[in-house]
């Protein structure tokens, strides 16, 4: 199973304050634990959302938005995709992470949709699709 684990930003980050050299230092040794347990698949901090933009969908219609957005707490700060075998243990690994803010703060995890999630409705053709798909990205880079 995937977990998408959600660092949600704050007024620091916003702000394009940097983390400490205590917290990358904390951040690199859990990132070694999660890499040494083969369980990371991918993790990266994010720009503060005054350097974003969002698109708007109506219907056939899109307009575009320009950072930054005004509710910090519901802003993604950051992020780790691991591969575990249960949200417990994903619960579990996030327990284990350093504070990623001074004081309070929140961390959320989300299931990744698979394949087999999707149903009948996920066809053979658009399952070929779909790996064809990430076999091309995965060569790519």
């Amino acid at each position: 199973m995937r977990f998408m684990v959600i660092v949600k930003s704050n007024a620091a980050s916003e702000a394009g304050e940097m983390p400490s050299e205590e917290l990358l230092t904390a951040m690199g040794k859990y990132n070694e634990e999660l890499v040494k347990a083969g369980v990371l698949l991918a993790g990266e901090g994010l720009h503060p959302s005054s350097r974003g933009a969002r698109v708007r969908f109506f219907g056939k219609r899109r307009s575009v938005i320009d950072g930054p957005f005004p509710e910090t707490k519901e802003l993604v700060g950051g992020f780790w995709l691991i591969q575990v075998k249960s949200k417990e243990e994903a619960i579990e690994w996030v327990k284990r992470c350093p504070n990623p803010c001074e004081g309070e703060s929140e961390i959320e995890i989300r299931q990744v949709f698979e394949a087999e999630d999707f149903g009948a409705e996920l066809t053979p053709e658009l399952r070929e699709q779909e790996q064809r798909l990430r076999a091309e990205s995965a060569a790519r880079h």
